[in-house]
């Protein structure tokens, strides 16, 4: 076939255009589409003369094949509880990413990932304690930032999941601030969330997305059981009637110890009054188990009354210190001989006190990120339940 040259011109005047279309062994072909008779035909020209252009044979972008990383999970921190976040890295055997979250004049938060998240398994290390609405709000801010940089998996890894207790309706024209709460983590982006010791099993049901509910009562277990406190000695107390399957559960681990139970009325939000006890502490030692202590006014009224029947010793074990004003007076009155709390809230420096005991969770946190991760179940329990039912 002749070889054609074409200019610009050319194929203005005969309405034609074409394309270059690279060949085999460096022959260029030219396609060239023209209307004839108002339909649109096409013929192949090959100039056996001519190259390929440097632009069409050069490798400059050929993909290069990526290095493949071994380590697809990474693990970032809010503002909320650094401390913890590090402990559980340095369990995991990690570094936490790097992330710059800073408040402008006006209070709004930003976030910025320091570094790549593209096809990673994320997990978000952020309690959302005290002050609950800038850490829920840091929380999803910085779900959608690893939303829009591509991540793999989000999970949100909550050690204490605040408006937990606004579970359900006790009043007319009440909200339900748990739910809604669920609803903005999952909507922000979220794909799992890693919750410790909920107020009420039942907020699991909240989330749309699946949910990994660990309990930080075998921290505590562990840490009684290297007391010098005789089995017989012992009586479990549940602070009120609500909390009395996790103290059952709390009780069968301590070699199936008594139980005992504080009856008690509320006539306000964060105001008890104790009415009775159901069961016998006298001359015993009185462990009181709850979820979390906030202003201390149920906890330290039972410790009161336990004293009353005759107990000998009682300790407050909880795993979320919130400790709202005025907890610490209440808690370091003497009532206690010992207050056993983990690290799911930070403690402040003020609020610590002779008779303050801090665990940390970190290794449970960690293992659990590990298992989650790995999709590895067996053995679980000894991390995620307590028997609860």
């Amino acid at each position: 076939m002749a070889s054609l040259a074409f200019s610009s011109a050319n194929l203005a005047a005969t309405n034609k255009f074409s394309s270059v279309i690279p060949a085999k062994n460096g022959v260029i072909s030219c396609r060239v589409n023209f209307k004839e008779n108002g339909r649109l035909s096409t013929q192949t020209l090959a100039n056996e003369q001519e190259t390929l252009p440097t632009f069409l044979t050069s490798n400059q972008f050929e993909r290069i094949p990526a290095k493949k990383d071994d380590n697809r999970l990474r693990i970032f921190s809010g503002t909320a509880n650094p401390l913890l976040s590090e402990e559980v890295a340095c369990y995991m055997g990690l570094d936490l990413g790097k992330i710059d979250i800073k408040r402008f004049a006006d209070g709004e938060i930003y976030v910025q990932l320091r570094e790549s998240v593209r096809g990673c398994d994320v997990y978000l290390v952020q309690p959302t304690c005290p002050p609950a609405n800038e850490n829920l709000m840091e929380l999803l801010i910085m779900i959608d930032a690893c939303r829009r940089a591509s991540a793999k998996t989000i999970t949100a890894v909550i050690p204490y999941f605040g408006y937990a207790r606004a579970d359900r309706k006790t009043q007319g024209r009440e909200s339900i601030a748990a739910k809604l709460v669920a609803n903005l983590i999952t909507e922000a982006g979220a794909d799992r969330v890693l919750a410790c010791d909920l107020h009420s099993g039942q907020s699991m049901g909240y989330f749309d997305i699946p949910v990994d509910h660990v309990h930080g009562q075998p921290v505590i277990l562990d840490y009684l059981a290297s007391k010098t406190i005789k089995t017989d000695d012992l009586v479990v107390v549940s602070p009120d009637v609500g909390g009395v399957a996790r103290a059952r559960a709390f009780a069968k681990k301590l070699s199936d110890a008594p139980l005992a139970i504080v009856d008690k009325r509320r006539h306000g939000h964060n105001v008890a009054e104790v009415m009775n006890l159901i069961g016998d502490v006298k001359g015993k030692v009185a462990v009181m188990v709850d979820d979390m202590i906030d202003t201390a006014g149920t906890i330290s009224k039972g410790a009161a009354l336990l004293h009353h029947e005759g107990a000998r010793e009682v300790y407050a074990c909880c795993t979320h210190a919130v400790f709202s004003p005025p907890a610490i007076e209440r808690l370091s009155s003497g009532l206690f001989q010992e207050v056993i709390i983990t690290n799911t809230v930070p403690v402040s420096e003020k609020n610590y006190f002779p008779q303050l005991t801090v665990l940390s969770v970190a290794n449970l946190l960690g293992e659990s990120i590990w298992r989650v991760h790995d999709d590895y179940s067996g053995g679980y329990e000894h991390f995620s339940g307590l028997g609860i039912d």
